[in-house]
């Protein structure tokens, strides 16, 4: 090899070291956008002060897997801002981070259909309405408890209607209204103990009837307190109810809403789940004024086996519970065969 020839080695790999970088860079530039793709971007959802924005991975194991499997029930948060919701296998608690940190698990707690959380003199205890097990229950959430079961009473004179709560809520002395809505679709009136005091309502699509009674809570943004109702199948749309403590009916509220599933209530707002895949948001008049996370595609909305490798960020598919947090952020359930539950942050 000559002088000259070994003189010009170094500025001949230099060149080639130059174009495999630049082919690299190149490279990069192409893959890195597709590997962002494949991990999920917030969903910025509602509109005004009702805007939010997913959560994505909230909740999920840190394999990617959901903690839940099969979901069928509600969310609540307690004063701590832990969240729980119920599955089929039982009632799974997550801290406002997602990750799971307690769990109630076994035939006591499974197929919890809808859920209450109440304060009782510094002791904190859930409220559960169990359609496939045919009772309420009321357990302390410290260790789990059960302190109390309410099944269909005999003094109702009803023993062969069948018992299948869907939703159960507590006034503020301690009386518990318990839904038949899967059944009968009467409502259960006991006293804090238990001892049942009346019912009201029955299966129709009139004014003062039910056609599934599938959600209720206590409505606190009136004074006094009233029952709020989702009657979720009454034909021709889903609606909600107002009733008084004593059972008498109040006014409907609002309609044309879809298949309520459920009602929350924080402030002067009100979370409400449509099976059909959103959430809509009410104000203290009961007019709508945020819609969170449509389905457009009517094969999912409603679609209770959309499995967990199908779900898109920021779309619902069967939206069936929700619970608001101190912060006003809210966490949202779906009824999905995968186990599905969502953390929606409110944008400031």
């Amino acid at each position: 090899m000559s002088p000259k020839s070994s003189s010009a080695m170094p500025s001949v790999m230099f060149a080639m070291l130059k174009n495999c970088w630049m082919c690299l860079a190149i490279l990069l530039s192409l893959t890195l956008p597709v590997m962002a793709e494949d991990v999920p971007q917030p969903v910025r959802m509602g509109c005004g002060n009702m805007t939010f924005d997913t959560v994505p991975g909230w909740g999920l194991r840190p394999s990617g897997d959901s903690a839940l499997g099969s979901t069928h029930g509600a969310v609540v948060v307690d004063r701590a801002g832990n969240v729980y919701t119920s599955a089929q296998k039982g009632v799974v608690v997550f801290s406002p981070e997602g990750v799971v940190i307690h769990s109630y698990l076994g035939k006591d707690y499974s197929d919890i259909h809808d859920m209450e959380i109440r304060d009782e003199e510094g002791t904190e205890y859930i409220y559960g309405a169990r359609n496939n097990n045919a009772e309420g229950i009321k357990f302390n959430i410290s260790g789990g408890k059960i302190v109390l079961k309410l099944g269909l009473p005999e003094e109702a004179g009803l023993n062969n209607e069948g018992f299948s709560p869907t939703a159960i809520t507590v006034a503020p002395n301690g009386d518990i209204f318990l839904s038949n809505g899967y059944a009968s679709n009467h409502i259960f009136k006991y006293d804090k103990t238990g001892k049942y005091l009346l019912h009201f309502g029955a299966k129709g699509d009139g004014l003062k009837e039910f056609n599934v009674a599938h959600g209720m809570t206590l409505d606190t943004r009136y004074d006094p307190p009233r029952l709020l109702i989702a009657d979720r199948n009454h034909a021709p749309k889903g609606r909600l109810l107002h009733y008084d403590l004593n059972g008498e009916f109040i006014a409907e509220v609002v309609t044309g809403l879809g298949l309520p599933t459920s009602v929350a209530v924080q402030g002067d707002y009100v979370s409400v789940p449509d099976l059909q895949g959103r959430v809509v948001i009410l104000d203290k008049n009961n007019t709508i004024i945020s819609v969170l996370g449509h389905n457009p595609d009517p094969a999912q909305g409603t679609n209770y086996s959309i499995p967990q490798e199908q779900w898109i960020e920021g779309v619902f598919s069967g939206t069936h519970g929700s619970y608001w947090d101190n912060d006003g952020n809210l966490y949202v359930q779906d009824w999905n065969v995968s186990g599905r539950i969502m953390k929606l942050v409110r944008v400031p």
